[in-house]
């Protein structure tokens, strides 16, 4: 099928690009633009209570006033606010009032600070479109203008709240995006300029590269229009690299088998004909583990990751199909030409470092095997101390953001989760009026929960058959200790809620409570789902039954690594609460299954080695020899690409950059190089079992002992192995 399709594609270069062009330029003109959501709440579906607590007060406490934008005022000087102070911003409050900016529907004065030194402004804003632009940009204005009428007095103002964050947010996206994008290309260019002294090689993935994400992102915005998705602002960045990185891979796994095949002296269009055919389901297999362990994301309970997992999945493809044919129909048209003014693509370099390192593990195997396999586990043991937070707003964006800072002075002058109280809705099971008589006993019983400031009633509805009771924790909203105690207020407000009466527990904590419920949820489903699909495919492509097993657990021991390394450096190094609630979910994804990409390139060519006459030991030094180049620039350039999300200045972005980038290059550096072939070697052929994949095809022994030229195969034996090229026969 492989070989059909690089006929097709390289008999016919001119005509695919065309398609390529005519589909980019239909689908970017047609697409819908991307919307963007950065409420919590919208991540979960409606059967936690948090949502039913939501739902519930928005049918009994329609009007009931929620900040989504809070000003904060303090004295320049830092002292005392004076009365002249609290005139001032008793006017200023007032005034943005009367403005009537857009989405706004109530503003009205808070309460001051114990010591004095604080006041407050709350807005709200329609609960409809909680979390959308539109609010983010009335927050802007708000900005605007609290800060003009704040201007000749004493005072200085700074606008916080979800709406304020959502603004921040998206600033800070869109930098994070202009520098990860920056980034990426610069690494690409700079290491392919390296690798091949090629300036139209450098330049070449990144021009493809960039029709395809066009194209990717507009059927992503299609598909979240259709299935109705959730957005969100951090995919974008996360696509970025993504498309650029694996585009790359797919780009390096062609040229570097086109390279080869000139070398053995095939003719420039047949060279890439037989690139394609050799290498294509490698990278076909490749793309499949990744597309499918995004697609298990679908299973997830959270709509950010059900949102991502599709659209990422939808990325890969597109660039899957660019790998099999738009890339090869471009190369193939320039031809040789390609790597200009370099001509150190005719023949292999002698003694080359990935020979020595294939002899090395042909040689010591189990030393090779104990070794790479100790260095994973040791870094596994990181895992135990892992701990998650929830704060997604300040993950995203620098500490220094104003809404950020009025989120910490106002832990500072008010309880600290004055900001985002916690709501407990009492309602009559029966539909008659509640017994008021029973408030204040129930309100003592919430405020006496270990974790409580205090607990009072704070109103009714009309019909008197719903009662909300305003519990303000002890801790910021998003804190481990916050989730601990709004666990323990939901405890008591069921179990001690008077007879006849149903209580429901709102606010950000509980959000937090239930979203902390639903990843743990996506652990125990998407990562088992996620990993059962990659062990079909290699099951598929090895026709083996043994070989996915140990491979999917070398790459659960590079996941292992991964997040142990992650938990030293950025909780017990730089002091970090923990890791953004998220991180394990797309860690486990990135690294298991583009990391399964280079054990599968390796344990393709050990095969196709081994299908030349060579025994397990040879086949998997001959495999590092020859896919070891490719494996070393792909994950350098990979690593180095999601690397670049650590320039985003955020936390949720840092950690992922890190943590997705060590697993990249451990993947590529210590499972695929050393881990899998080195094991593969010592199993031998049992690892092929029950297909014998790795038996010598007719004719192709004699090419391993010592048959000179490429010809020593038939016709059909040609297509389905891979003769080593001249090099690879002197060694």
């Amino acid at each position: 099928m492989f070989r059909r399709i690089g006929n097709a594609v390289v008999r016919h270069p001119v005509w695919t690009i065309v398609a390529w062009l005519i589909a980019a330029v239909a689908i970017v003109a047609t697409a819908p633009s991307l919307p963007s959501n950065s409420d919590e709440s919208s991540f979960l579906p409606k059967s936690y209570e948090s949502i039913k607590a939501a739902e519930l007060q928005q049918k009994a406490f329609p009007s009931a006033f929620t900040p989504s934008a809070i000003a904060l005022y303090q004295r320049t000087d830092g002292g005392k606010l004076t009365a002249a102070d609290t005139k001032d911003v008793a006017r200023i409050t007032t005034e943005l009032g009367k403005k009537h900016i857009d989405q706004v529907q109530k503003v009205v004065p808070g309460q001051p600070s114990k010591d004095g030194r604080y006041a407050l402004t709350l807005v709200q804003m329609d609960s409809k479109n909680a979390g959308q632009p539109k609010q983010a940009d009335a927050a802007k204005v708000l900005r605007d203008d609290v800060k003009e009428l704040a201007k000749g007095t004493q005072l200085e103002v700074k606008l916080g709240g979800s709406a304020a964050q959502a603004l921040d947010q998206q600033d800070s996206s869109k930098r994070g995006q202009a520098l990860i994008g920056i980034g990426t290309f610069v690494i690409i260019l700079v290491t392919l300029l390296i690798i091949f002294r090629a300036p139209l090689l450098a330049v070449l993935p990144l021009i493809l590269i960039g029709l395809v994400s066009a194209i990717a992102n507009g059927l992503i915005a299609y598909a979240t229009k259709l299935f109705d998705l959730q957005a969100n602002s951090s995919i974008s960045s996360i696509l970025i690299v993504v498309l650029f990185g694996v585009g790359t891979d797919y780009f390096l796994f062609l040229i570097f088998r086109y390279r080869e095949r000139l070398r053995a002296g095939d003719e420039p269009k047949e060279a890439m004909i037989n690139a394609v055919a050799r290498v294509g389901e490698a990278i076909a297999s490749a793309a499949g583990a990744v597309i499918i362990a995004f697609l298990a994301l679908v299973l997830s309970t959270l709509g950010f990751l059900k949102q991502m997992g599709p659209a990422l999945a939808i990325a890969v493809s597109v660039t899957l199909v660019a790998g099999l044919t738009l890339i090869p129909a471009v190369v193939s048209l320039i031809g040789p030409k390609v790597f200009w003014p370099s001509k150190s693509w005719r023949q292999e370099p002698e003694n080359a470092r990935f020979a020595a390192l294939g002899r090395g593990v042909q040689r010591r195997p189990v030393l090779t095997a104990v070794a790479s396999g100790l260095v994973l586990l040791v870094l596994s043991l990181g895992t135990l101390g892992y701990n998650a937070t929830f704060d997604l707003a300040s993950g995203s964006m620098p500490k220094t953001k104003e809404s950020m800072v009025v989120q910490d002075e106002m832990q500072k002058a008010y309880s600290a989760g004055a900001a985002a109280p916690t709501d407990v809705y009492l309602s009559s099971a029966d539909g008659k009026p509640l017994d008021r008589s029973a408030f204040d006993a129930y309100a003592g019983k919430l405020g006496a929960v270990d974790g409580v400031a205090n607990a009072r009633m704070a109103q009714v509805n009309k019909d008197g058959t719903t009662a909300d009771f305003t519990v303000t924790l002890k801790y910021e909203a998003s804190t481990d200790k916050a989730i601990e105690a709004v666990g323990r207020v939901r405890d008591v407000a069921h179990s001690d809620a008077p007879e006849g009466t149903e209580a429901l527990v709102g606010g950000m904590s509980s959000i937090y409570k239930d979203i902390d419920t639903a990843v743990s949820h996506d652990y125990r489903t998407v990562f088992p789902v996620a990993a059962v699909l990659i062990m079909v495919i290699l099951g598929l492509l090895l026709r083996s039954v043994v070989a996915p097993w140990y491979l999917i657990a070398s790459v659960g021991l590079g996941f292992g690594a991964t997040l142990g390394a992650t938990v030293w450096i950025f909780q017990d190094g730089q002091g970090h609460s923990g890791l953004m609630f998220m991180l394990p979910v797309i860690m486990y994804l990135f690294v298991v299954a583009i990391g399964t990409d280079y054990n599968i390139l390796m344990i393709a060519r050990l095969r196709e080695e081994a299908r030349e006459g060579r025994e397990p030991r040879e086949a998997a030094g001959m495999a590092l020899r020859h896919a070891g180049p490719t494996v070393a620039a792909a994950g350098f350039i990979l690593a180095a690409t999601f690397a670049t999300m650590m320039l985003a200045g955020n936390a949720l972005l840092t950690e992922m950059g890190f943590a997705v980038s060590f697993g990249i290059a451990v993947a590529a550096f210590v499972m695929s190089m050393f881990f899998t072939p080195s094991l593969t070697a010592l199993i031998g052929h049992a690892a092929w079992w029950p297909g014998h994949g790795d038996r010598a095809v007719e004719g192709a022994a004699g090419a391993a002992s010592g048959s000179t030229g490429a010809g020593g195969e038939s016709g059909e034996d040609r297509e389905d192995s891979t003769a080593p090229d001249p090099s690879a026969r002197r060694g």
